[in-house]
């Protein structure tokens, strides 16, 4: 059983240097304890971030390839319902909680698995407290 649902922007924190800090630590070491679940469209949010990262300049082209490399090393499970979710529960939990359909994906699959969720968006966690949906905080 994977420990918490893993939000892009949770992921992202752990390859930007000016970012860092003691709380992005404890969740990358749970997630690799423990795994994480994502929503399918994970892989190509992440990889947006870091290509716009190394796009900014700020990471390397060679930090971007660790990044994936680390990432793909650890625990980490991509939902198959996602997809399936998307143009219902999805979108009506969208639509509830004014997110977008991506950030609600996070949320759904939190719901839906009933495990907690790793986020820094703040409308995400506003939407999963109300869903009482447990949070991995700072």
């Amino acid at each position: 059983m994977t420990s918490l649902v893993l939000d892009c922007s949770v992921a992202i924190s752990w390859f930007m240097p000016d970012e860092a800090n003691n709380y992005y630590i404890t969740i990358l070491e749970q997630v690799a304890e423990k795994g994480a679940v994502v929503p399918s469209i994970w892989h190509l949010e992440v990889g947006n971030v870091l290509l716009n990262a190394e796009r900014n300049k700020r990471i390397t082209p060679e930090q971007v390839g660790s990044a994936i490399y680390s990432l793909n090393e650890l625990p980490i499970i991509t939902d198959s319902l996602t997809s399936k979710n998307a143009w219902q529960e999805t979108m009506e939990l969208a639509k509830y909680y004014n997110l977008s359909l991506y950030d609600a994906s996070y949320l759904e699959l939190a719901q839906r698995l009933n495990i907690p969720i790793a986020t820094f968006d703040k409308q995400l966690k506003i939407a999963a407290k109300k869903k009482n949906i447990t949070m991995i905080t700072e």
